[in-house]
């Protein structure tokens, strides 16, 4: 995992963990990232300086969370209280409920990069989530 620290194109700073680099450019590429604050698309990676192991001395585990961190939290909150998980169904669902075929609900759940492109391009109306549901987490 590496963690790169992240801008968006309204000045709004982040910090995102990915599986690796190539992942990270892979998901750029696709136009999958979106800023955790106001969720614009034009997200970059932010100048970052090197973490050093400083004293052994006990460190506290966390700090407290900032204002992005907490903007994610929220929306975690109200997605996940207000959707329903259809997991990885989630690009057939939208699909069904844009072509009339499913009645219209709000869901989240996973779609593999070029699953959510074609909805996009068919006018789906979709958008990626800055968190990973929590079914899916460890």
């Amino acid at each position: 995992m590496i963690r790169f620290s992240l801008k968006c194109d309204r000045e709004h700073r982040f910090d995102s963990w990915f599986q690796s680099a190539a992942t990270f450019e892979r998901l750029h590429a696709s136009g999958l990232l979106a800023c955790a604050v106001c969720g614009s698309q034009g997200v970059e990676k932010a100048l970052m300086a090197p973490q050093v192991q400083g004293t052994r001395e006990a460190q506290p585990l966390s700090a407290p969370p900032s204002p992005a961190e907490q903007a994610m939290a929220e929306l975690r909150r109200k997605v996940e209280a207000n959707a329903d998980y259809v997991g990885p169904r989630f690009a057939q669902e939208a699909r069904d409920m844009h072509d009339g075929t499913a009645p219209e609900r709000a869901i989240y759940g996973e779609a593999k990069p070029d699953e959510a492109r074609r909805l996009i391009e068919d006018g789906v109306p979709v958008m990626p989530l800055p968190f990973a549901p929590r079914r899916k987490s460890n």
